[in-house]
């Protein structure tokens, strides 16, 4: 908590205060640990464009609660347009994802097609939120290097 008063140019009570208000007003969601997947040994990632053959209310419903259940799945998204969804997948090798695509993911409800792009590099990861300049607290002194993110 000091360390993030001193960033954001507050003392420690207000700053405590001002976090427990993010918090509680759910601006904050919560904490977690980032974990390095290839450390526990996930670190394949693909990336899985998935297209449905019907969309729908029930078929998409079926689908997205049987995928939430998939445990290599690390983010899925629903987009306009084709393809339907954008699916972040972690697996040990090539040989488990392709286990996973063929046993899991193409059995999925409604799944017409799937397209798996490898991922070769992480280029931006966990970048923060741009916050607008008015959400941004005055800090006490003009150091030039000094961040003010909450």
């Amino acid at each position: 908590m000091t360390e993030l008063a001193q960033r954001v140019g507050l003392s420690v009570a207000p700053c405590h205060r001002r976090l427990r208000e993010l918090e509680r007003t759910g601006v904050i969601r919560g904490y977690r640990a980032v974990i390095d997947p290839a450390a526990i040994g996930l670190g394949f990632e693909v990336l899985v464009a998935v297209t449905m053959d019907r969309e729908d209310a029930a078929t998409i419903a079926e689908f997205e609660s049987s995928l939430a259940t998939v445990p290599e799945v690390r983010h899925a998204e629903r987009l306009f347009g084709d393809p339907d969804y954008l699916v972040r997948v972690a697996t040990a090798d090539i040989a488990a994802y392709q286990r996973l695509r063929d046993e899991k993911l193409a059995t999925l409800p409604g799944v017409q097609r799937l397209t798996s792009t490898i991922v070769m590099k992480r280029v931006v990861d966990e970048h923060p939120f741009p916050l607008p300049a008015s959400s941004h607290p005055s800090p006490r002194s003009t150091h030039p290097t000094r961040q003010t993110h909450t």
